[in-house]
């Protein structure tokens, strides 16, 4: 058995609209085996999980697994239930009860999907999992608690704080996407595009550096303060031992002497009051800043204040750590028992902080004549800290409703001074009830990126949603951090489609972000190439902080890869569903392809629109599958369901008497002439009339008005690889990407319209369709061309050379079409010089390329050659790309 890979899916998918974790499984020659038939397996497993006999599977009920078991089940199978009890035992946190095993349509090959809630415990799980079936298929030993325990280890470290994870499940409880794009830090992008916020756990976008400079400042926020009248307590800064003498003795009272630019408490001596007790006290300060603060020591009850936009929301009194005596135990074994408590752990990972007998620890107890060892009586309460932090252990009481308002208004003011969003101010005063003034109590310190736990989690009185506080603070009422998100998804035109939406919103005053298969861009610059229709290229538009609108092709391959990288869009596209990657990744048909595909469309808020085209019956049976309004469109001038669609009070696009209209009922508005958009050639280009119909209902359903639309379809003139034509001098060249018998027949169609002496392809399939597409290509070519010239991909996608081209040979041979007029010559870059060589007057050459830069570059340089030996003839002047003088 191999663990080829796991791969963990945050987005929709098509297996479910939540987070999955999906391994491809080869269980090699227990393809045939079932488990009842190795010997031991059953009982070996049931023992290391005795929890299987719980889960019901497809019977229904507890147990139900478990029978299967003993019947005879399989192991693919088996690995999926064992990977969900996996999760369910390290922490009911991580328990998914979501579990399918699908075959990858190799032998023996599985992909085994898993529900998670926890990405890094999900593909834990799956890999704990191999290495435990494997033991038990071998008959060894495995240690399930230790694999538990790692588990745990991991869902521990990929825990956000809980200061970070409040405001995160604050956000979500709005509607407002959050993207994580680490697991090992704090740092959160909640919202999309220009509409984001970003924090870092309690630090936003809009804190300011130097107020965080400032306030890291403990000795310069004091004076400021001091200069405003704030009650502060008196201080100096010092760097040696006899400085902070003097210090001490200018202060002439207790004192507190900690680093100048500490925090969590780090480095903290409280109530210090006499000169032998300082030299340890400066030492433990210097270790953490070489400018040491020695202050006054205020007397009272310790207070922490959080405040965000300027305004109180939540108050609590902290209480150092502690331990309460029974009059048996040890304060070491007192302090074990109080880490019982689940809610505390190490750091800022729970609700509280375990108690730590630390040196700080051993000299607050010393200054009470204690040790760890000594039995304190019962009842009495030992403190091991003389600060009140939570990262040292404190617990906190809330206090909110009981702070006096000019208190409030004191510390609102003082938060205005040092400019801070988002503050925690600890102040001491005897009595929170009463106005703080300089005699009975001072702000100690304001203190950025405040921990909420204490708030949200309070040990006594009323839990605080500090985290709904900050969110409110950067969403105000009303706002969800989105930005439009149209997503194009089908066999053929979704790259037009794509680029003609952004074009059309562009020119309307949006700045957009695009993924299309030939790069991402943010407005027209590309800020990577390739194929990036998947959800990693989204996550790259979407997390752009200028992007207005993002459109986004959304292809096969990514969906199945990786899902979708958003979790709701505007508008979802389906431009139509035609014959391609048939035989790939399980699809066995045309309507396997359209349930992957449906995935856009379900995934449309209810608000939103789904975009239907009614001449592909197979894409009006998924209108089942929307939610959200639907409006149909269509590239015929009489379409049925368009009509009952309309006569309902839906909404439509379509083309009649060669104008798109766009109709809401029997409400009908004429948008433009399809012989005035460059892009349909006259008229000629069937599937770009299409795709400008498409284009045009996708912005008018998100409120584009039709006079920009029609700007937009006017002037859009550059589309690289899309039925690209040019003149090279005497014959004409079109470079596109049709790569399948639909599209090839698509582009055929158009070219014969513009009258070609003959019609010359140059001509290339993918190797990974099945062979049977590839042969139905070549007939279409076989079809539509007087000459061809076949190639091959530089990519064979697990073919052998020459082995694709063969195929489309006999297509076309099939088709009828003459052998010497078909030349396989592999090599593109060949292919292409060849035919250019080759090519008379008045020809047109349509080359369907795997490699665009290779193909543009080999015509611009035979242009160039030609160019220099015809100079003197007009046709040589310019080479014409698409309307547009073309590079080089």
């Amino acid at each position: 058995m191999e663990l080829l890979y796991s791969r963990f899916i945050a987005g929709p998918n098509v297996y479910s609209y939540r987070p999955i974790v999906k391994a491809l499984l080869d269980i090699g020659a227990y393809e045939d085996i079932a488990s009842n038939a190795i010997d031991g397996f059953v009982v070996r497993l049931l023992a290391l999980l005795p929890g299987l006999q719980q889960h019901s599977c497809s019977r229904g009920y507890p147990g139900g697994f478990a029978e299967r078991l003993q019947e005879g089940t399989y192991l693919a199978h088996i690995f999926e239930h064992v990977a969900l009890e996996l999760q369910t035992l390290a922490g009911n946190e991580y328990m998914s009860a979501f579990g399918k095993t699908r075959g990858a349509g190799r032998m023996g090959v599985y992909q085994v999907i898993i529900g998670c809630k926890s990405g890094p415990v999900g593909l834990a799980a799956i890999e704990g999992t191999h290495c435990l079936l494997t033991a038990v298929l071998n008959g060894r030993a495995f240690d399930v608690p230790e694999l538990v325990s790692q588990l745990k280890r991991v869902g521990e470290d990929a825990k956000l704080g809980p200061s970070t994870e409040a405001i995160y499940a604050a956000a979500r409880r709005r509607g407002i996407p959050v993207l994580r794009p680490d697991y090992d830090n704090n740092f959160l992008i909640m919202g999309y595009g220009n509409r984001q916020q970003r924090v870092w756990a309690t630090v936003t976008g809009r804190t300011s550096s130097v107020a965080v400079d400032l306030v890291g400042d403990k000795y310069l926020t004091n004076k400021l303060l001091r200069q405003n009248a704030i009650p502060v307590p008196c201080g100096y800064i010092v760097s040696n031992m006899a400085e902070a003498l003097e210090a001490f003795a200018a202060i002439d009272r207790p004192v507190v002497i900690k680093p100048a630019g500490g925090n969590h408490g780090n480095g903290v001596t409280l109530n210090i009051l006499d000169e032998s007790e300082i030299e340890q006290a400066v030492m433990l300060a210097s270790q953490f800043d070489e400018r040491i603060l020695v202050e006054e020591y205020i007397i009272g009850r310790q207070y922490r204040l959080c405040l965000v936009d300027g305004k109180l929301v939540a108050g609590a009194e902290r209480i150092p750590a502690h331990v309460v005596g029974d009059g048996i135990h040890t304060i070491a074994e007192l302090a074990d028992i109080v880490n019982l408590d689940p809610a505390r752990g190490l750091g800022h990972s729970r609700a509280l902080t375990r108690l730590e007998l630390d040196a700080a620890a051993a000299a607050t107890l010393s200054r009470q004549n204690l040790t760890t060892e000594s039995v304190p009586k019962a009842g009495q309460h030992i403190f091991i800290r003389d600060n009140a932090n939570l990262s040292a252990g404190a617990t906190a009481a809330d206090v909110t409703d009981a702070i006096h308002p000019d208190t409030v208004r004191l510390v609102e003011r003082a938060v205005r001074l040092v400019d801070l969003d988002v503050a925690g101010v600890d102040l001491v005063i005897t009595d929170i009830t009463q106005p703080m003034n300089d005699r009975n109590g001072a702000i100690i310190e304001i203190n950025a990126a405040p921990g909420l736990r204490m708030h949200q989690y309070p040990s006594a009185g009323m839990p605080r949603d500090v985290g709904a506080a900050v969110v409110d603070y950067l969403f105000p009422a009303g706002t969800d951090g989105r930005i439009p998100i149209i997503a194009v998804t089908g066999t053929n035109g979704k790259t037009t489609v794509t680029r003609l939406i952004s074009h059309i919103f562009r020119q309307a005053g949006h700045r957009t972000g695009m993924t299309t298969s030939g790069g991402i861009y943010v407005d027209q610059e590309c800020i990577a190439c390739g194929d990036t229709t998947g959800p990693v290229s989204t996550a790259m538009v979407l997390a752009d902080p200028t992007v207005e609108v993002a459109v986004l092709e959304v292809a096969r391959g990514g969906i199945i890869r990786g899902g979708l990288g958003y979790d709701v869009a505007d508008v979802g596209v389906i431009t139509n569903i035609t014959e391609d990657h048939i035989g790939q990744d399980g699809i066995e048909d045309l309507d396997d392809l359209a349930y992957i595909k449906s995935l856009v469309i379900e995934t449309v808020r209810p608000d939103g629109t789904a975009l239907l085209n009614a001449d592909d019956l197979r894409i009006v049976t998924l209108r089942s599958r929307v939610k959200a309004e639907i409006v149909y469109f269509s590239a015929k001038p009489d379409n049925i369901i368009v009509r009952r669609h309309l006569g309902e009070g839906g909404k439509a696009c379509f083309v009649k008497n060669g104008v798109i209209y766009i109709a809401n009922g029997q409400n009908e508005q004429p948008v433009i002439n399809i012989t005035d958009i460059p892009l349909t050639l006259q008229g000629y280009a069937g599937h770009n009339i299409q795709n400008a119909v498409i284009a045009t209902a996708a912005c008018w359903c998100q409120g584009i008005y039709p006079a920009e639309i029609r700007k937009g379809l006017v002037s859009f003139c550059e589309n690289p690889g899309r039925l690209m034509l040019m003149n090279v001098g005497t014959f004409r060249v079109c470079v596109d990407y049709a790569h399948n018998p639909a599209g090839c027949q698509a582009l055929v169609s158009t070219l014969r319209h513009l009258n070609p002496k003959r019609l010359i392809g140059v001509i290339a399939a993918p190797g990974d369709r099945r062979d049977d597409v590839i042969m139905r290509f070549g007939r279409e070519a076989g079809q539509g061309f007087d000459i061809i010239y076949i190639k091959e991909d530089a990519d064979l996608r697990g073919r052998q050379p020459g082995e694709t081209a063969a195929l489309l040979v006999q297509g076309a041979l099939e088709a009828g079409f003459n052998p010497e007029c078909i030349t396989t010559i592999r090599d593109e870059r060949e292919a292409v010089e060849t035919a250019l060589a080759h090519a008379e007057s008045d020809d047109l050459i349509a080359v369907f390329y795997e490699q665009y830069g290779v193909v543009l570059e080999t015509i611009t340089g035979f242009y160039k050659t030609e160019a220099a030996s015809h100079s003197h003839k007009s046709e040589y002047q310019e080479l014409v790309v698409a309307g547009v003088r073309a590079e080089g």
